[in-house]
């Protein structure tokens, strides 16, 4: 016990000052105890933001489609971009930041890509089916995980996966990422072969000279270990994007414009800065509409194969996230792994509740980390930045992707670094993690990857003496289910779907 007397050392014998707001707030996030800091978090959830903004723009374009109705999300007679791209940010702020404040997690969500694209060129367009229809689907699924969860069922899964299989998804995510940050930025582009180095073998254009500069402006900062590399690199980039434009006025991209500014728009300000959001998407949703229209063996089916791609690419994204920023366990697990679970799966419902799609975990949160995020505290940042972002959808816009991919390139190199944790001589487990690293790029989908590494996994092992009994059951199931997953589209054509 300490007794204060006239001599004593007020410094430490007085009673102790009430807490801050900051203490507070390191405390609630734990940002010392991860060895973080205030400042490393703000810089790491605005990296993340701006690494993700794009997401408002690409998954606005992907939902304008009319249905197999002719009707179009948030009614009238055409496209309501503005709409979807508002309720998008409304939705991946909203989650974000929830993700953030319940398990404190640096981890940012918005409308998933793929499951996206599966809505609006395949579900919506199967006759009779209304994009009301779709997104019903959307919430059922997030419903279904939802119980998945809640039953821990979603996370005894998780948990059943070695630990060289998780290290192999990590691995596969960051080449994945890498390969989207090319590709967005038109670096690497369908050709002659399947894939082409830019313009017929030749990085021509301006937006490529940014994309350069902006990858070597984050490689070069990251050498000196300057803090922010990554939100910085992109800042200038987008900067010098602007000056580019404003003299040589490249244009977007297109067939007579080939070396223009991807996803077609020019990085330019143009008309006001700041509009109320258009938010008619929210509500626009029919549970039930696809089990009447379709009848309930194919609705099921439906739900099933949106509900695998959700389930695993979370998985696979909270897994990478989480070795990058060292928050993993001995066994690869994240801390608070139900919570991040359950506040993905409350996502996908979400998503579908307001009318732009499930809303799932980004790996694009490893550019956050990357920046020196660890704490949750970055995504409460990412996900107040996408809810300005519903009234400044112009200067959102602004950051084109040549500015943006860098970030996902260098963060791709970070996550390849763990290579190393897999047993390569050890070819029952090295061949299944091959699979998964090789295949996430070269299909263009995590969750293939995923799958054929599961798949190979059970088989493998089950070809030692006695391998078959040392794989979790759950193993043997989730592989069971990928196989089912992977022979949809033969399974669909004997229903007739």
């Amino acid at each position: 016990m300490v007794v204060v007397g006239p001599s004593a050392d007020v410094s430490t014998a007085a009673p102790s000052a009430p807490p801050t707001s900051v203490g507070r707030l390191d405390r609630y996030f734990r940002i010392t105890e991860r060895g973080s800091s205030i400042g490393a978090e703000v810089r790491g959830g605005l990296a993340t933001f701006f690494a993700m903004a794009y997401i408002l723009v690409v998954n606005a374009g992907i939902l304008s489609q009319p249905d197999s109705t002719g009707g179009f999300l948030g009614g009238g007679d055409g496209p309501n971009v503005a709409a979807i791209a508002a309720a998008t940010a409304l939705v991946g702020g909203l989650m974000t930041i929830l993700m953030g404040v319940a398990a404190n997690y640096p981890l940012a969500l918005a409308a998933g890509m793929g499951i996206n694209a599966l809505l609006a060129f395949t579900l919506v367009q199967i006759p009779g089916m209304t994009w009301a229809d779709g997104m019903g689907l959307v919430v059922l699924e997030g419903l279904v995980i939802l119980v998945l969860v809640l039953t821990g069922l979603r996370e005894a899964v998780f948990k059943a996966v070695p630990h060289t299989l998780k290290v192999a998804i990590s691995v596969g995510i960051g080449l994945f990422i890498a390969l989207v940050g090319l590709v967005n930025a038109g670096i690497v582009r369908p050709g002659g072969t399947p894939l082409q180095l830019g313009i017929n073998g030749s990085l021509a254009g301006w937006p490529a000279l940014v994309f350069v500069v902006g990858l070597l402006l984050i490689a070069i900062l990251m050498v000196r270990k300057v803090r922010g590399a990554i939100l910085i690199g992109i800042v200038v980039a987008a900067v010098l994007a602007a000056v580019i434009e404003a003299i040589a006025h490249v244009g977007p991209k297109s067939d007579d414009n080939p070396a223009g500014w991807f996803l077609e728009r020019a990085p330019t300000l143009s008309g006001p800065l700041v509009q109320m959001p258009d938010l008619s998407t929210l509500g626009q949703f029919s549970l039930f509409g696809a089990f009447e229209k379709l009848g309930p063996l194919a609705a099921l089916l439906l739900i099933f194969s949106i509900m695998l791609a959700d389930f695993f690419d979370t998985m696979g994204t909270m897994v990478a996230i989480g070795a990058e920023a060292n928050l993993l366990d001995d066994e690869g697990n994240p801390p608070q792994t139900r919570r991040i679970l359950v506040v993905d799966s409350i996502a996908a419902a979400a998503g579908g509740a307001a009318g732009v799609s499930s809303n799932t975990s980004y790996i694009e949160s490893a550019t956050g980390v990357g920046s020196g995020a660890r704490t949750g505290l970055a995504s409460v940042i990412t996900g107040v930045a996408f809810l300005v972002a519903m009234f400044f959808s112009p200067l959102v816009a602004f950051v084109p992707f040549e500015a943006a991919s860098p970030a996902l390139v260098i963060v791709g190199f970070l996550m390849m670094t763990q290579v190393t944790e897999i047993p390569w001589r050890d070819a029952a487990i090295a061949i299944p993690a091959f699979l998964v690293i090789i295949l996430m790029p070269f299909a263009f989908s995590i969750t293939a990857g995923i799958g054929a590494g599961f798949i190979a996994y059970v088989v493998l092992a089950a070809a030692r003496k006695g391998g078959a009994r040392q794989v979790h059951w759950l193993m043997w199931v989730v592989a069971a289910m990928f196989v089912v997953y992977f022979a949809l589209g033969p399974i669909q054509d004997v229903l007739g779907i």
